[in-house]
């Protein structure tokens, strides 16, 4: 298979591999295709709109010939503002092939919930401790870890926690209260400097109930060694947190969050796709799945929006969709001013083209919450997370919300990871094939000869059966793993 029409609706075909000037691939080619590209299956009036995945992804600037390539050159956005929205209740139906053995081995946590991880985390308050942190971590898996069931230590490093003001400072410290209740880690470790906004003592407050014996808490400007008083810490809680076992837990769970990054032409077809089969089959078992990158939905927001269970939701997805735009103008920024330079050279025209490919991690079940930034999952199946499609933000903050892996597709490739397992996915496979270290599994193959559709997606949803069973993630192996948090405001 050389090209795709995704919808009979469509008047674009997508070029699966790079096709050249006079081929006929439904029509003959005016000139060359490269792979994610598009090209005119059907005459297309100037101001006509350009119709992928059976849905408008832009308007025609001019007159295209079919044959000829449609992309930044000849179509343009036709998204607008803020806007207004009905709520249409679509019903829909999920594949709940759910294999027999639908568990996964896990930690199960003193107040129930589940990890998938028995990491040492070591937490700054503040930026000005992230070094300490750094060093604390890289001498305790020198010297203490692995260590039985405890495998190693992350700092999760960030520049805030001081000179902050309001929502910034209020998100920072929800989001670091999230990473220390989050049961990935089995032993916590919270730095603080002293003198911080961010201190120890306003930090308990945000964090609330704790485990006392998992979690512990160092001030670096008391006493006078701050070093070897956190490796005494450490030490402690490796003795702790190294007798922990796994235990079969039910696959409703588990909770994954969905993410896409250096996006190209093929991703809405191929690893976006395959992420939205697993995501309707887990919640279909009643496990979790969280999208975010809120900018793109934007001019596929109907689509989720529709399937909200209720009005209370969708009144909620409104909110987060239109809220998110009025932070662009805030700023008096072009909201609409995506896809990036990569998304384009992979083949993506417009917003809309981007969205309608990143919606398709979603699958087709019913939008069950809404959740705000900080926020954690509190219902089962599919979530919608607010935040921004910033790889390393938008990853933080799914994890903050509960996740225990994030799927990650990619067309172009990162190295990045999250503190969590973050399951890379290539769209096409000479990705896979050029970076075997980044890339944990290939979609690419969901356009090849040789296996069939339903054998692909039984493989992925077990590789991320046995991730959460502990297989480790490509991140995980290469050591990229860190956060990042978001900022609005002021910093002093």
């Amino acid at each position: 298979m050389r090209f795709i029409q995704i919808n009979p609706r469509d008047n674009v075909a997508v070029a699966l591999e790079n096709l050249a000037p006079g081929e006929t691939a439904i029509v003959e080619l005016k000139e060359a295709v490269n792979r994610g590209h598009k090209f005119a299956i059907k005459p297309i009036a100037a101001g006509d709109k350009i119709i992928k995945y059976g849905m408008p992804i832009g308007t025609a600037k001019a007159a295209i010939n079919p044959g000829e390539k449609v992309h930044t050159h000849n179509i343009s956005t036709a998204l607008s503002g803020v806007l207004e929205y009905s709520y249409e209740h679509e019903e829909t139906t999920v594949n709940a092939n759910i294999p027999a053995d639908s568990f996964f081995e896990g930690f199960r946590r003193k107040n129930g919930k589940v990890g998938i991880r028995n990491n040492m985390w070591i937490i700054p308050t503040v930026g000005c401790v992230n070094r300490l942190a750094v060093n604390l971590a890289n001498a305790a898996n020198k010297q203490l870890l692995p260590a039985g069931s405890l495998d190693h230590a992350v700092a999760l490093t960030h520049p805030y926690g001081c000179s902050q003001l309001g929502a910034d400072h209020a998100l920072t410290r929800l989001l670091l209260a999230d990473f220390v209740r989050h049961p990935n880690a089995g032993a916590v470790l919270v730095v603080g400097l002293g003198c911080e906004n961010n201190t120890i003592e306003g930090f308990k407050e945000e964090l609330g109930e704790y485990d006392p014996e998992r979690v512990r808490f160092l001030v670096a400007q008391d006493g006078q060694d701050e070093f070897a008083v956190g490796m005494e810490i450490l030490k402690e809680l490796a003795g702790i947190a190294c007798n922990d076992r796994r235990e079969k837990i039910p696959l409703n769970e588990l909770i994954v969050g969905l993410k896409c990054g250096g996006s190209d032409g093929l991703s809405g077809i191929t690893a976006n796709a395959l992420v939205g089969t697993f995501s309707d089959r887990l919640s279909a078992a009643g496990g979790t799945t969280i999208l975010s990158e809120v900018p793109e939905m934007f001019g596929a927001e109907t689509i989720l929006m529709n399937r909200c269970i209720n009005k209370n939701i969708f009144d909620k997805c409104v909110d987060m969709i239109n809220n998110f735009k009025k932070y662009f103008m805030r700023y008096d920024q072009v909201i609409y001013e995506n896809p990036s330079p990569g998304n384009k050279e992979g083949g993506i025209s417009t917003l809309e083209d981007k969205s309608m490919g990143c919606t398709q991690k979603a699958g087709n079940a019913q939008v069950c919450d809404v959740l705000p930034m900080g926020g954690q999952v509190v219902t089962p199946g599919l979530n919608l997370l607010n935040g921004p499609g910033n790889d390393m933000v938008a990853t933080t903050l799914l994890a903050a919300a509960g996740a225990h892996i994030v799927l990650f597709t990619t067309g172009r490739g990162t190295p990045f990871g999250g503190v969590v397992p973050t399951i890379k996915l290539a769209s096409n496979s000479a990705l896979a094939e050029r970076k075997p270290h980044w890339i944990d599994y290939n979609a690419g193959m969901l356009v090849e000869d040789g296996r069939s559709t339903a054998e692909i997606e039984d493989e992925f949803f077990r590789l991320v059966i046995d991730t959460a069973s502990g297989k480790t993630a490509r991140n995980e192996d290469n050591g990229y793993e860190e956060i990042a948090i978001f900022k609005d405001g002021v910093t002093l």
